[in-house]
């Protein structure tokens, strides 16, 4: 999907699709924000404080204006509402003409028994916050249980106290009112579950049984564990009653167990699935510089080292290290695959941990977030290097991306004698 690129002057409207209340603050202040972080829940709150005394629509606003009351960059505003779309909070619209128009629909966050039993939600809130302190967020939301076996049910029933009586007219009730409106988590899934059920005999499965919370649960379940259309399918096996159904309580049980098993113990985090838009190049370049930049803007590094493997699963060990880079280092997904190609090409097509994290740990203290900026840095330490290397006499294949018009040069003095220095500790 082609989106906008949004200007401060460009204008915007909030427009309330539900019932906001002190509950969902606490809601999304204690459930949400450990995922999508600080600034896209103040961003929630920004948008939600200008709507009218009635909390129904705001006035019309600039995007500068967004800006100078969060103290954020247009860069920032922009993530920080991808982040909202993509859990479900905000719905954008745009209108097209020297200036656009945005509009922002806010929706309730989902409930704490729903996001507690939503797979992707709750195992991305538990990765973040710990067992310990997800253990005390259920607690909190947890609801008083009594027991009643020795008490009786005396309620009245409706007909018991009220009766019917004839009117004289009645006009049928509008649909245009003020009630609690959640937009659910949009994915798009990468199993074809027709597929997944077809694997499985139909003496082991009643294929009726299956209903739209169930498929829901299986997308969800693949999504989060990366699960193709046979391991789903398996999973689902091992998952079913006496009566042929899915008991979804082991489905999601055997989908955690398989993952951990699969990733030494560890639990999927939520990380962007490609470079951020805004820190894209723009499009209308068509140099073959240009066209590499794309794919490495466009490519999630899961997808990118897939491709490096000829389309074969990348090992545990690779999957660590995309954790480490994308989670720990926190690099944008665009300069990981910049990084993967890099190591890749300049050690022999081996991903050593150890050395990633050397080349990790300097890109991100040199604040690398775009996928040029990447590629001039991996140029320019390959200069520098290169007369070692070649004294060194190992020889090593550069990224077919690196500038064409590389040429060597005589070492000057001071080189000579700090690569002797070097030579010598050996």
């Amino acid at each position: 999907m082609l989106k906008e690129k949004l200007l401060p002057a460009d204008t915007f409207v909030v427009v309330n699709k539900t019932v906001l209340n002190d509950q969902d603050r606490k809601i999304l202040t204690m459930l949400y924000q450990p995922i999508i972080g600080s600034n896209s829940i103040s961003l929630f709150f920004t948008l939600w404080s200008y709507l009218d005394k009635l909390e129904l629509m705001s006035i019309e606003c600039t995007h500068h204006h967004l800006m100078m009351s969060m103290r954020n960059r247009l860069e920032e505003i922009i993530e920080s509402r991808e982040k909202l779309e993509a859990i479900g909070l905000i719905r954008t619209y745009v209108k097209k003409d020297n200036i656009n128009n945005y509009i922002y629909e806010l929706y309730s966050p989902l409930n704490p028994y729903e996001f507690l039993n939503n797979p992707i939600l709750s195992v991305s809130l538990y990765n973040n916050v710990g067992k310990v302190e997800y253990e005390k967020i259920k607690e909190y939301f947890k609801i008083p249980r009594f027991n009643l076996r020795d008490y009786e049910d005396i309620s009245c029933n409706f007909s018991d106290v009220f009766e019917v009586s004839n009117i004289s007219s009645f006009e049928n009730m509008t649909n245009d009112l003020k009630r609690v409106n959640i937009n659910k988590l949009s994915l798009v899934s990468k199993i074809d579950l027709e597929n997944v059920i077809s694997l499985i005999p139909d003496e082991m499965l009643n294929i009726r049984s299956i209903t739209r919370d169930t498929k829901d649960l299986i997308y969800k379940l693949s999504f989060i564990y990366n699960l193709d259309d046979e391991q789903m399918s398996e999973l689902i096996r091992n998952s079913l009653s006496d009566k042929k159904t899915i008991d979804k309580n082991l489905l999601r049980e055997n989908s955690r167990k398989f993952y951990q098993f699969e990733n030494s113990g560890k639990l999927p985090s939520i990380v962007y699935r490609n470079q951020p838009e805004y820190l894209r190049k723009p499009v209308g370049d068509t140099s073959n510089r240009a066209k590499m930049i794309y794919q490495f803007e466009t490519t999630s590094p899961y997808d990118f080292l897939v491709s490096k493997h000829s389309g074969s699963t990348p090992t545990k060990n690779e999957y660590k290290i995309l954790e480490y880079l994308l989670i720990d280092m926190n690099l944008k997904p665009g300069v990981v695959n910049v990084l993967i190609d890099y190591v890749l090409k300049i050690n022999n097509n081996k991903l050593v941990k150890n050395f990633i994290e050397l080349i990790a740990e300097q890109w991100s203290r040199s604040k690398i977030e775009t996928v040029e900026d990447a590629m001039n840095f991996a140029e320019k330490e390959y200069k520098k290097t290169k007369n070692i290397k070649q004294t060194t006499k190992k020889i090593e294949q550069k990224p077919d991306w690196f500038n064409k018009e590389i040429k060597s040069s005589e070492a000057t003095d001071s080189e000579i004698d700090e690569i002797n220095k070097m030579l010598s500790e050996y």
